[in-house]
C-alpha cells in the first residue's frame, strides 16, 4: 500500500486539470479582436502560461505584450512579448520597473485599440506602482502577512496604496477597451480582490480598510490613513471581464483521481478558510473516526488557510497544516494527509506543500525532533524535510488556491 504514490498521482491529476490552456481558449472563443492595436498584459504567478495559451490562439494579432510573473515562473520567450520576473509576496524594484513598462505601453492607446488583460493570483505584488515609499509598502505587507490577515483583507489595503490596483489600471487604458480574463485564486471569486482588481470596480471602502488596520493593530502613518480613505473607481465603462478556473475545478479533478485509485471520495468544502493548524487537526480527527473503516476513503478540502507567525522558522500554510495533522494520525492504520498550493509554492519556500502519514510522528520523535516546538517556531519546512515530507513540484503554471486530502487506504 503506497500512499505516497497515490498522493502524487492525485496531485498531478489535479494540477494538470487546473492548467490554464483550455480555460483561456474557452474564455477567448467568440471574442472580437479586430482593432488597430492589440496589447497583451499578463500578471500573476500563472502569467506566463496564460500568455502562452493566448498567443497560441491569437498569434500575430498581438502587436505587443508584457508578462509579469514570479521569479523562476517563466518558461521561455514569447514572440512580441516582453517577460519580466519580480518579487512575491513582497514587491521589489523589478515589480515597479515592469509595471512602469506596462503603463508606458498603454499610455497612448485609442478607442480603436484593445488590451487583453490576463490576471492570476500573485498579481498584487507583481503588478505595482506604489503611492507610498517602497519601504513603507514593504513594512505594511510584512505586517499583514505576519498577523494572519486573509487575502481579501490584504488586498483591501493594498489597492488603496497603489496607482494600478482597484480599477485604476483600467482608467489608465482609457479610451481603449479591455478584455480581462481572470484565473481565480480567492474563495468566492471576488473579481475586485483577485490581484487587487486592477481592472474591476472596487466594492470595498476606505472605512473597511481602516477597520482592518485597527483589527490587526497594523502600524501606519497619517499619510497612509489619508490614502486609505481616498475613493477608488466604483464604475468602469471600458472593461469586459471573464472568470475562468477556480478551486472547485481543482477539487473535482482530485475527486476523479481518487476514484481512479480506488478511493471513495468526499469533497468536504471548496471554501476552507481557517487557521492551517485547525484544518490539520480537523482532518486528523476525521481519520481517527474512520480508523475502523473497511473501505478506502478520501476526504478533500479546497480553499486557503492562514498562519499567525510567532516564530522565525521557515514554512507555509500547507506545510503547517500537514505537519500539525501528523500528531493526530500517529499510529493509525494506513493514513496519509497532504496539502499543497496549486501554484507549486507554499510560503517563501521551494516546496508546494507537505505530506505526512501515520508513521511521521514516530520518525521525527526517533530523530530527536519535537514536533510541537517545530510548529511553535513556524518551522514546518525543516520538520517535513527531516522526514521526507516536503512536496516539491516546481512552478506549475497555474494558481487556483490550495487543496488538502486525507487518504485512508484499505
Amino acid at each position: 500500500m503506497n500512499l505516497r504514490y497515490d498522493a502524487q498521482r492525485i496531485i498531478e491529476a489535479a494540477i494538470t486539470a487546473a492548467l490554464p490552456n483550455t480555460a483561456i481558449k474557452k474564455a477567448l472563443d467568440g471574442e472580437d479582436f479586430s482593432c488597430d492595436r492589440l496589447i497583451l498584459v499578463s500578471i500573476g504567478k500563472a502569467a506566463w502560461s496564460m500568455a502562452h495559451a493566448a498567443y497560441d490562439i491569437l498569434g500575430d494579432k498581438i502587436n505587443e505584450g508584457i508578462v509579469i510573473t514570479k521569479y523562476n515562473h517563466s518558461k521561455g520567450n514569447l514572440p512580441n512579448i516582453h517577460i519580466y520576473e519580480a518579487g512575491h509576496p513582497i514587491p521589489d524594484k523589478n515589480s515597479f520597473l515592469a509595471t512602469e513598462q506596462v503603463i508606458n505601453l498603454v499610455s497612448d492607446l485609442s478607442e480603436n485599440d484593445k488590451v487583453l488583460l490576463l490576471i492570476s493570483g500573485g498579481g498584487s505584488a507583481l503588478f505595482e506602482k506604489p503611492l507610498i515609499a517602497p519601504d513603507m509598502l514593504e513594512d505594511i505587507t510584512k505586517q499583514l502577512l505576519a498577523c494572519g490577515a486573509n487575502i481579501v483583507e490584504m488586498n483591501t489595503i493594498r489597492k488603496r496604496l497603489s496607482a494600478v490596483k482597484g480599477g485604476k489600471f483600467a482608467k489608465l487604458c482609457e479610451p481603449a477597451q479591455i478584455i480581462s480574463v481572470v484565473l481565480s485564486d480567492i474563495i468566492g471569486d471576488p473579481l475586485d480582490m483577485i490581484a487587487s482588481g486592477p481592472a474591476y470596480p472596487d466594492s470595498s471602502t476606505g472605512e473597511q480598510a481602516l477597520e482592518i488596520i485597527a483589527r490587526y493593530g497594523i502600524k501606519i502613518s497619517e499619510e497612509i490613513k489619508d490614502l486609505l480613505l481616498m475613493k477608488t473607481p466604483d464604475k468602469l465603462n471600458n472593461v469586459k471581464t471573464k472568470i475562468t478556473g477556480s478551486v472547485s475545478q481543482l477539487c473535482y479533478a482530485a475527486e476523479r483521481a481518487c476514484i481512479d485509485l480506488g478511493y471513495e471520495p468526499i469533497i468536504l468544502t471548496n471554501s476552507l478558510s481557517c487557521e492551517a493548524r485547525e484544518a490539520g487537526s480537523f482532518l486528523a480527527s476525521i481519520a481517527q473516526y474512520y480508523n475502523d473503516t473497511k473501505k478506502s476513503l478520501a476526504f478533500i478540502l479546497g480553499g486557503e488557510t492562514i498562519v499567525h507567525l510567532k516564530g522565525n522558522g521557515k514554512g507555509g500554510r500547507n506545510q503547517e497544516l500537514a505537519l500539525c495533522s501528523a500528531i493526530g494520525i500517529a499510529g493509525l492504520d494506513d493514513v496519509a494527509i497532504f496539502s499543497i498550493g496549486s501554484d507549486g509554492t507554499d510560503g517563501p519556500t521551494d516546496a508546494a506543500g507537505g505530506y505526512v502519514d501515520n508513521h511521521t510522528y514516530k520518525i521525527l520523535l526517533d530523530s530527536g525532533i519535537d514536533i510541537y516546538k517545530v510548529l511553535e517556531n513556524n518551522d514546518a519546512y525543516h520538520g517535513l524535510k527531516a522526514c521526507d515530507g516536503l512536496i516539491i513540484t516546481g512552478p506549475t503554471g497555474t494558481n487556483v488556491n490550495d487543496f488538502s486530502v486525507l487518504l485512508i487506504k484499505r
